[in-house]
C-alpha cells in the first residue's frame, strides 16, 4: 500500500524501520540448508517441485529465520490481536470467543508494532487471534505494519473470508495466510471448531485465498479425535495446493484442558513424528512438527547421525523449541509470553517497553540457555541443542517450564550414555584433582 492511498483517518505513516527479509544473504543460506537437509534425511520427492512453486514465496514469510524449529522457524512475533472469534474450537489455547478485557487499542497496538520493529531481528509479523478478521482495525494495523517494513501473516479460521477480503489482505501486505483445518470431513472438523458449516467455509476461504496470490499455510492439531484422519488429510492438502503444512500436538493449555485426555501420549507422538517422516517423503508441502521438537534427532537417528559434522551442521539449520529463543508470543492485553503454550507472564508491553521484556526477562534468559538450564531427561540429552523438548508440553503437565518434556520417545540409551559420559569426566575430573594435592 503506497502512501497516497494512506487515509487521513489513520494518523501518520510510519518511516520504514525493519530490515529486509533478504538481508543479509546469509540467512538465504540457513534457510536453503534446512529445506534441503529434510529433503535428504526424509528423500523428499517432491523437494524441486515445493522450491519453484513455493520456495521463493516461503522466503519473504521465513524472514529473518535461522532456519526450521517449532512453529515454522524462530525470530518472529506473534500477537494474539484479539480473543473474539466467531467460532469456539474445543482445544483453543487461546480460550476464544469474547473479546478479553482490556484488549490493546488501536493506538497502543500501533505502539507495540513500533516496539517490535525496533528488535532488529523481527522481520516478519505475525497476526492472530481469537479470529483477526472480527477486529474493526485489522486493515489499518496490516497497513502500519506494512509500512514498517515487516512481512504480514495471519492466523485465520478463514471462514470470514472471500474473493473480496483476500484480495483486500493482499493489498495491505499479507504475504502467508496460517488456515487451521482440523478433519478431513465436516463431521470432525465442524466437531473440533464448535461451529455447523466450518468445514465447508474453510475450504471456500483457502480457495479465496489462493487465487488471490497469498501462500496457503495449513495448521493441523493432532488429537486423538482426528489420529486416524491424517492419512487422508494429506491429501486434501495437496488438493488445496498449500505450500506449507505444521502438525500441531494439543497441548493441553487454555480451552483445551478441558479434553486433556485428547492429548497425544508418549507412544502417539512417536507414531506422529513417524507419520511426518514419513507424509514429508512424498507430500508437495514442506512439513514441521509444533510441540513435537524431537522430529529433528528422530530424522537423524534414522539416518544413523549421532556425532561429528552432520550433528554439526543439523544444530546450525534445525532449532527445535523456539519458546522464547527469537519466538515471542504477545496476548491481547499487551502481556508477553514466550509461547502460546507457556502461560508464563515476562512482563507487559503497558508497563515496560518491549525492548527492556525481551531482553531482561529472566524467563527468556533461561529460555536461552536451555543447554545449562533444563531439568531431567532434556538436560542429559546429546540433542538439547536441536530439539530441547516441548517447554509447552513440560509446562502444562508440570508447572515448570524448564521440565523433561514428558512426551519424548527419543533414545534412553542415548541419554544413558551422556549421564555416563559426565560421571567419567566428573571422576576423572575428581582423580586429577586428587593427584595434583597428593
Amino acid at each position: 500500500m503506497d502512501s497516497s492511498q494512506w487515509p487521513k483517518a489513520w494518523g501518520r505513516r510510519p518511516r520504514r524501520r525493519v530490515t529486509p527479509y533478504w538481508w543479509p544473504p546469509s540467512l538465504f543460506l540457513r534457510q536453503a540448508g534446512s529445506a534441503l537437509y529434510v529433503g535428504a534425511l526424509t528423500h523428499w520427492q517432491a523437494l524441486g517441485y515445493w522450491v519453484r512453486t513455493y520456495g521463493l514465496q516461503c522466503l519473504p514469510g521465513a524472514a529473518g529465520s535461522r532456519g526450521m524449529g517449532c512453529i515454522g522457524f524462530p525470530a518472529h512475533p506473534v500477537w494474539e490481536m484479539t480473543a473474539a472469534c466467531n467460532l469456539r474450537c474445543i482445544h483453543c489455547h487461546a480460550s476464544g470467543g469474547k473479546p478479553a478485557p482490556d484488549e490493546l487499542t488501536t493506538r497502543e497496538a500501533k505502539q507495540l508494532l513500533d516496539s517490535l520493529a525496533a528488535v532488529r531481528e523481527f522481520r516478519m509479523m505475525a497476526f492472530t487471534g481469537g479470529e483477526p478478521l472480527v477486529r474493526e482495525d485489522l486493515f489499518e494495523l496490516l497497513a502500519y505494519a506494512q509500512a514498517l517494513g515487516f512481512t504480514n501473516t495471519m492466523a485465520t479460521n478463514a471462514t470470514l473470508i472471500d474473493d473480496e477480503v483476500a484480495r483486500r489482505l493482499r493489498r495491505y501486505g499479507l504475504v502467508i495466510a496460517a488456515v487451521s483445518l482440523d478433519g478431513f470431513d465436516a463431521a470432525t472438523h465442524d466437531y473440533v471448531r464448535g461451529r455447523p458449516g466450518s468445514f465447508a467455509a474453510a475450504i471456500a476461504g483457502m480457495r479465496a485465498l489462493r487465487r488471490a496470490g497469498i501462500l496457503l499455510h495449513i495448521n493441523i492439531t493432532a488429537m486423538e479425535y482426528n489420529m486416524a484422519q491424517l492419512e487422508p488429510l494429506m491429501a486434501l492438502i495437496e488438493e488445496l495446493g498449500t505450500g506449507i503444512l505444521l502438525m500441531y500436538q494439543l497441548v493441553p493449555v487454555g480451552r483445551g484442558r478441558r479434553i486433556g485426555q485428547a492429548a497425544l501420549d508418549l507412544g502417539a507422538n512417536e507414531r506422529l513424528i513417524r507419520f511426518i517422516a514419513e507424509a514429508q517423503r512424498t507430500t508437495r508441502a514442506i512439513m514441521e512438527p509444533v510441540a513435537g521438537p524431537q522430529y529433528w534427532p528422530f530424522l537423524l537417528q534414522r539416518a544413523g547421525i549421532r556425532g561429528g559434522l552432520r550433528l554439526w551442521l543439523a544444530e546450525r539449520v534445525f532449532h527445535g523449541c523456539a519458546a522464547g529463543r527469537g519466538f515471542v508470543y504477545i496476548k491481547p492485553t499487551g502481556e508477553v509470553w514466550p509461547c502460546p503454550f507457556v502461560e508464563v507472564s515476562c512482563g507487559s508491553v503497558r508497563d515496560t517497553p518491549f525492548a527492556e521484556v525481551w531482553a531482561g526477562s529472566p524467563v527468556f534468559t533461561s529460555l536461552r540457555q536451555r543447554e545449562t538450564r533444563l531439568h531431567g531427561r532434556c538436560g542429559d540429552c546429546r540433542y538439547h541443542r536441536l530439539c530441547g523438548g516441548c517447554r509447552g508440553r513440560a509446562w502444562a503437565t508440570s508447572g515448570d517450564y524448564l521440565a523433561e518434556d514428558p512426551s519424548c520417545f527419543i533414545h534412553t540409551e542415548e541419554v544413558r550414555s551422556t549421564k555416563d559420559a559426565k560421571k567419567r569426566e566428573a571422576r576423572e575430573g575428581e582423580g586429577a584433582h586428587s593427584a595434583s594435592h597428593s
